[in-house]
C-alpha cells in the first residue's frame, strides 16, 4: 500500500468545496484515464461537471467524504443511498499515494454503520483494478451514452459478509 502524505485527512463535504472538487474531477479524468477512453469520450465525461451547482447539490444530496493533505482537498468519495458508491476521484497529483484507499476505507465503515451488506459500483475501466483489489467482483458489463459518445465500465459488487469470511 502507498504511504499517504503527512498531514492527510478525511471531512465531510461543504458546499463551498464544489468549484476545487469539481476541477480534481475534470483532471482526474484527464489525466488519469487516457490510457482507457479517448479525448472526445473524456471531454463528455468531464462535462458532466460543467454545471457546478448541479454538481454541488448531487455531492450535497449523498454522502460525501473529502481528503485532505494539509487541509486542501485532494480528492472526495460520494455515497449514493446505503449501498451505491457513486464517485471516487483522486487529484493527479495526489494519485497512487493512498488516498483513494483512505477514502474507500472510511467510506466501506459508513456504509457497513448504516447496514449495508454490499456495496455497488459502475467502475470505469480505468478504475476496475483498484476495486479488484479491494475485493469487488464484476457483475455486468455496461456502456452508457454521454453526449455523442459511448463509454464503457463494469458494474461491481462487494459483499460484506463475504469479505468478513475471507478474513477468518
Amino acid at each position: 500500500m502507498a504511504r499517504l502524505p503527512q498531514g492527510s485527512g478525511l471531512r465531510p463535504f461543504l458546499p463551498g468545496d464544489t468549484p476545487l472538487l469539481a476541477e480534481i474531477f475534470r483532471a482526474s479524468v484527464e489525466e488519469l484515464t487516457a490510457d482507457d477512453y479517448s479525448q472526445a469520450q473524456q471531454a463528455e465525461w468531464i462535462a458532466r461537471v460543467d454545471d457546478e451547482a448541479a454538481f454541488g447539490r448531487k455531492l450535497a444530496a449523498n454522502l460525501t467524504l473529502v481528503a485532505t493533505v494539509a487541509g486542501a482537498p485532494v480528492g472526495f468519495i460520494s455515497l449514493k443511498g446505503t449501498e451505491s458508491i457513486d464517485q471516487l476521484y483522486v487529484h493527479p497529483a495526489a494519485a497512487r499515494q493512498g488516498i483513494a484507499t483512505l477514502l474507500s476505507d472510511a467510506l466501506e465503515k459508513l456504509a457497513q454503520a448504516r447496514g449495508a451488506r454490499m456495496l455497488t459500483v459502475d467502475a470505469s475501466d480505468s478504475a476496475r483494478d483498484f476495486y479488484e483489489k479491494r475485493g469487488f467482483k464484476a457483475q455486468q458489463r455496461k456502456t452508457i451514452q454521454l453526449g455523442d459518445e459511448w463509454l464503457g465500465h463494469t458494474t461491481m459488487r462487494k459483499t460484506f459478509a463475504e469479505a468478513e469470511r475471507k478474513l477468518q
